[in-house]
Formats: structure tokens, C-alpha cells, sequence
């Protein structure tokens, strides 16, 4: 499953949900959680059923409410008789999180169901990142977000007035990238939430990427080409990582090579081969 592009979609917006399908994303994020008001969150639960009966033709997660909610259970009922593509965890806490949910599925009849943690939206889910590698087989990535954790802890803000985040949540992104690393899953970054600003959003999305990421989320359907063309390995990139790995398998024994002019080794062979395999990845399959 391909993941530059995770777009939210309101659960309780069928129609939203329905021009989502063309908006390019690579998956879809059904929001049964802070979208959705109490009020109209049976609504959504009744729409995102739906939605998924109806077998989109692409990759459908659903963020259900958190763990403490009191709410799960009637989500995942909801969601029974259907088989989304992940489910998104808001609130997640390491692999005990995990193993939770897991118990949670099984009875209602949803075994196996991939699962991607929000893993920062509590203080004590910031220490807790080291274990997701214990629970990989479970994940389809790793994702971070920036606006419950500083409530939580009553700061009056995750980012500066540019758009960058202030210290402590890059420390908390940072962590987050390499536990998703560290589990060898993807890691997604986080949304931007001004939609409209079309710059600051290919700025973040081509640092994530630069950073690591593989992919990230979005809030609205006029990221999503950004974000796609961010994660995208350009051509010239490929053709140099080509290049570089078809160089080192004419030296097998060489630690060190000399391509253009600049000189090459061993962790620069791994970065190119793993940009080959994400582009091999994405690739569409064989007819």
C-alpha cells in the first residue's frame, strides 16, 4: 500500500467522502473521532459503513475514537461487517495501545486489521515510542500529531508564527521518525493545517521528505498534489541512485567509490537502494 498522501475526510460528509475518491490521494482517513461532534458521530459511524460496503477503489482507513473514550466499542460494531484498510489510532501509548485494540477487533470480528498509531497526543505516549518495533507486525506506519499533545500539557502552542514547530515538538517529531524507522514502517508526517497556504505546505512537505518521511497527512483536497509530488522521488534522483548502486556492484570489493566527481560509500549505497526500493513500491503492478 502506497502512502505519500493520507487525506481526512469527515465521517459524517458522505459527500465529501465521495469527491475524496478523485482527489489523488493515496488513501483516505474516514474521521469518526475529532471531526465528528457527539451528536452526529451515530451518523458518521452509520455513513462510514457505508462508504466502505460499497468497496472504494482505494485504500480506506478510519480514525476511531481513542482507547478511553468510552466510544471504541460502538465504533468498531459499526465498522464490523466491513474491512477498512487500517484503522487509525488517536491517543496511541506504545504496544500496549496496540495490543488493546487488538483484543478489541478480535471480538468484533475485525481480526488482523492493520493499525497506525498517532503516537505523540500524550505526554506519556512520547516515552512509549521505543516500543513499537515489538508490534511492527501490526502497524502500516507511524504518525505524530501536533496540536493534542500541547493542550494536554497546557501550552499555548506547537509552532512558530511561520509555520515551524518550537522545540520541544520537533524533539517529539524527530522521536517519532525514528521509532518508524526503528520498527521499519513508514513514517508519516503530520498535517499542515493552513490549507490555503500553497508555499508553507511545499516547504514542510519537501523537508519532511528530505528528513525521512515517507509520506503524510492531509486535511483537505488541494494538498494532496503537493504532498504526492514532495514524496515522489524525482527522476534525476532515481537515475543517480541507479547509477550509484550499479557503480558499487562493478566494485564489489570497493568501500569507497568515486562517481562524478564525488566520492561515495556505504551508508550513501544504503540511502540510494532504499530510494530504488520506495520507487519499486509505488510502481503499479504488472497486467
Amino acid at each position: 500500500m502506497r502512502l505519500r498522501s493520507l487525506l481526512f475526510v469527515p465521517g459524517d460528509r458522505p459527500d465529501q467522502m465521495q469527491k475524496a475518491l478523485s482527489s489523488g490521494a493515496d488513501a483516505l482517513i474516514l474521521d469518526l473521532e475529532d471531526a465528528v461532534s457527539i451528536a452526529r458521530k451515530p451518523d458518521a459511524r452509520a455513513h462510514v459503513a457505508e462508504f466502505l460496503r460499497r468497496g472504494p477503489p482505494l485504500p480506506v482507513m478510519v480514525r476511531i475514537n481513542a482507547l478511553a473514550s468510552g466510544l471504541i466499542a460502538l465504533d468498531l460494531a459499526a465498522l464490523s461487517a466491513t474491512r477498512p484498510a487500517a484503522i487509525l489510532l488517536p491517543k496511541a501509548e506504545g504496544a500496549a495501545s496496540v495490543h488493546a485494540l487488538d483484543e478489541l477487533l478480535g471480538a468484533a470480528g475485525l481480526d488482523g486489521l492493520g493499525v497506525l498509531p498517532i503516537a505523540t497526543e500524550t505526554p506519556l505516549a512520547v516515552f512509549r515510542l521505543g516500543e513499537y518495533p515489538a508490534v511492527r507486525t501490526r502497524l502500516v506506519g507511524l504518525t505524530w500529531g501536533a496540536e493534542d499533545l500541547p493542550a494536554a500539557i497546557g501550552a499555548s502552542e506547537s509552532r512558530h508564527a511561520g509555520g515551524g514547530f518550537t522545540p520541544p515538538y520537533e524533539m517529539v517529531r524527530a522521536l517519532t521518525l525514528f521509532a518508524a524507522h526503528a520498527a521499519a514502517v513508514p513514517a508519516l508526517e503530520t498535517v499542515y493545517p493552513n490549507f490555503r497556504d500553497t508555499a508553507g505546505l511545499t516547504e514542510y512537505a519537501q523537508r519532511a521528505a528530505r528528513d525521512g518521511f515517507t509520506g503524510m497527512l492531509a486535511i483537505h483536497p488541494s494538498q494532496v498534489a503537493v504532498i504526492n509530488a514532495a514524496f515522489t522521488p524525482a527522476p534525476a534522483a532515481l537515475e543517480r541512485a541507479r547509477r550509484l548502486v550499479a557503480a558499487f556492484a562493478a566494485q564489489p570489493g570497493a568501500g569507497v567509490i568515486n562517481l562524478d566527481g564525488a566520492m561515495f560509500d556505504a551508508p550513501h549505497l544504503v540511502q540510494a537502494q532504499r530510494l530504488l526500493a520506495r520507487a519499486d513500491a509505488a510502481s503499479p503492478s504488472p497486467t
